[in-house]
């Protein structure tokens, strides 16, 4: 770029997702199981981006679904949910999470596909292509920031819903490195251009993470990726991890954020606590490039 021309920035808003705590919002609405699940969206956050952009009775589609918080979500706003996991384990919660918001009186549907994602056109069916108003995921990022603690009398702290699956198979993103993780996401992302409807939307949620002390920057990677894709990056929003109360952020940090911040600090690395997700939204262009 010319250092003479204008930076062009994408929009953005602040999504108020965290008033109530990640426990409190999946109350009565998930099964117990799903909280194993080392990196669960915050349902409010789900719930945001399909309320803004999509309409009942719409398709929202999420290729890498876990647990199923973006499913359950689009189902209880009465739309239709698609969801692609890798690991069987999380598949099977995410499609008990679906019964049981619609024994809990979700209108909408959903429905669970076990596959690869980056194959994401083979998996799902024909029918789909072209029809989807919202693409909601989440790749996944940092291991540091993931599980569950318990700190028992005399036993230290031991941590535990940490790891996406017991083995470690490069299809999952979590165990394919950065260069197969931003490869496979784009992939993953070119897919989702194809069942997309012209105008539909792409909310991918991402955060940055140190390695080794090294800033790792996610929601960039993210743009690079979408742009790959030949998606239309729209806006970057900031969606609350913390609460707002008084005008003040409360911070709902986990144990390891807590302890990675005060070790930083401690040697002498300033550091702060992580209080929100960006938001990173594509739009598939109405009328593709080469396009009458």
């Amino acid at each position: 770029m010319n250092a003479n021309e204008p930076t062009r920035l994408l929009p953005v808003s602040v999504w108020i997702t965290a008033q109530q705590t990640s426990r409190a919002q999946r109350k009565d609405r998930y099964l117990p199981e799903a909280i194993k699940h080392p990196a669960r969206m915050l349902p409010a956050i789900a719930a945001h981006a399909i309320g803004r952009y999509t309409n009942p009775g719409e398709i929202v589609v999420d290729p890498m679904c876990g647990i199923g918080t973006s499913l359950v979500e689009a189902a209880y706003l009465d739309r239709r949910g698609v969801g692609v996991e890798l690991e069987p384990a999380w598949a099977d919660i995410a499609r008990a999470n679906l019964a049981h918001a619609t024994t809990h009186g979700a209108t909408g549907s959903g429905q669970v596909y076990t596959g690869d994602a980056t194959m994401l056109t083979d998996l799902v069916p024909a029918e789909l292509f072209g029809q989807v108003s919202l693409v909601v995921t989440s790749p996944p990022y940092g291991p540091g920031v993931h599980g569950q603690v318990d700190a028992l009398p005399g036993a230290g702290v031991h941590k535990r819903h940490d790891r996406y699956s017991d083995n470690r198979d490069r299809r999952n993103l979590a165990h394919a490195g950065w260069h197969g993780l931003t490869e496979g996401f784009s992939q993953i992302l070119a897919g989702c251009a194809v069942l997309l409807k012209p105008g539909g939307y792409v909310a991918v949620t991402a955060r940055p993470w140190r390695q080794n002390g090294s800033l790792v920057d996610l929601p960039s990677a993210v743009v690079a990726c979408g742009i790959a894709a030949g998606l239309e990056p729209v806006e970057r929003c900031v969606a609350l991890l913390a609460a707002v109360r008084d005008g003040r952020l409360v911070h709902r940090a986990s144990f390891f954020q807590l302890h990675s911040v005060r070790k930083a600090i401690g040697g002498g690395v300033p550091q702060a606590l992580i209080a929100h997700e960006d938001v990173v939204v594509f739009r598939r262009p109405r009328n593709p490039a080469g396009s009458l």
